[in-house]
């Protein structure tokens, strides 16, 4: 287990250096454009009246590329790529979102009807420059050249799976490693990938969005997850992908016996609870994670108004100025923290607060002790 912490530091430590390199980018970008020589430059060239995609890149340019990149590539593992949107969403959902924001992403309430229609009609063209042309193929970076259907899904793949299931498909920041899939293990003939494509997710721990693709797009997808599924089995141990085997190896009872005890999980945790089940949710290192670093573990607060009253409801923002909260009806209501006393309860914490007590044992004896939980 020492190795694991091992890498899962050093991927820490990789995704803040390309979260930096990627800021500075962006800032470089700003202050090119903002100089006095590249203004006066750009002044002059640009037309009149811009062409409908001149006006949709320039608003994309302005609002989205900072984010999304340059290319609507995406940033990974933070912003997603945006070609291809359109097989996602309508031209009416694209809308909504653009105007009222969602999550990390701000609204643009006020962008105007014709810059709108301008930016829709820009999203739905194909870069000049693919991310599949500017960054090594999926097919060069493990295994053998794709050619054929397998290179065309792989086209495919990178513009609108790559980005929660990696570009080899061997899985990423929120999607699973496909090439270790019960489904696409057991789909002979590809029916069950094409229906989960073309359906998506909507269950609770298993989100993804349904796409319109063709029916030869999604011979060409299922083409290139079974290559990378025969490219994964042919690395004989140097694969990313951990299996399942290997995290069966604690004892059960200890795990239980540690749950309950010195752990201090069954302060937060019931196995006839929220972790009912959990077996079946997730298996081997996607239970692991989740053991170790659980996601969208929600922190409560509990704020004191100067009259005495109190309010409470889940986290919703917090800096040095502002503390805000959703109260159980969804209304959002905040204040300065000079004028209030909160108190945060974060569930993550005590996980946090583990971390230096582990022992290899403790971990493995948990996770044994978790996978009975079905």
């Amino acid at each position: 287990m020492k190795r694991f912490r091992d890498l899962s530091i050093l991927a820490a430590a990789g995704f803040l250096a390309f979260t930096i390199l990627a800021f500075r980018g962006s800032q470089q970008r700003v202050h090119a454009a903002a100089s006095p020589t590249n203004a006066m430059a750009q002044a002059a060239a640009a037309p009149a009246s811009p062409a409908p995609d001149a006006a949709g890149s320039a608003s994309y340019e302005k609002h989205c590329a900072i984010c999304h990149g340059e290319q609507r590539e995406g940033i990974l593992p933070a912003f997603p790529p945006l070609i291809g949107i359109k097989r996602q969403m309508s031209d009416a959902q694209i809308t909504d979102l653009i105007h009222k924001g969602k999550g990390r992403m701000p609204g643009f309430s006020t962008l105007p009807n014709e810059e709108l229609t301008a930016l829709l009609s820009y999203l739905a063209t194909t870069p000049a420059i693919t991310p599949l042309q500017a960054a090594p193929a999926a097919g060069n970076r493990r295994g053998p050249q794709l050619t054929g259907e397998a290179a065309a899904g792989g086209a495919l793949f990178l513009q609108n799976c790559a980005f929660c299931h990696g570009r080899d498909a061997m899985g990423g920041e929120t999607g699973p490693d496909l090439t270790l899939s019960k489904l696409v293990l057991a789909d002979t003939d590809g029916s069950k990938i094409a229906q989960v494509v073309k359906e998506g997710r909507n269950e609770p721990d298993k989100k993804m969005p349904a796409f319109q693709f063709s029916s030869q797009e999604l011979n060409t997808l299922v083409a290139f997850i079974r290559a990378r599924e025969a490219a994964a089995a042919a690395m004989k141990g140097g694969r990313r992908g951990v299996s399942v085997a290997d995290l069966q190896t604690g004892n059960a009872e200890a795990g239980k016996t540690y749950f309950n005890g010195a752990g201090g999980c069954a302060k937060c945790h019931s196995p006839t609870g929220d972790l009912a089940g959990v077996a079946r949710r997730y298996e081997g290192l996607q239970l692991e994670e989740r053991m170790l670093y659980p996601r969208n573990a929600k922190s409560t607060v509990a704020v004191t108004l100067p009259s005495g009253t109190k309010v409470s409801g889940t986290l919703a923002y917090l800096d040095e100025f502002t503390v805000g909260l959703k109260d159980s009806s969804g209304t959002y209501k905040s204040w300065s923290v000079d004028s209030v006393k909160y108190k945060v309860d974060s569930p993550v914490e005590a996980h946090v607060e583990q971390f230096p007590r582990y022992t290899d044992n403790d971990i493995h004896n948990l996770m044994a002790y978790l996978q009975t939980l079905r």
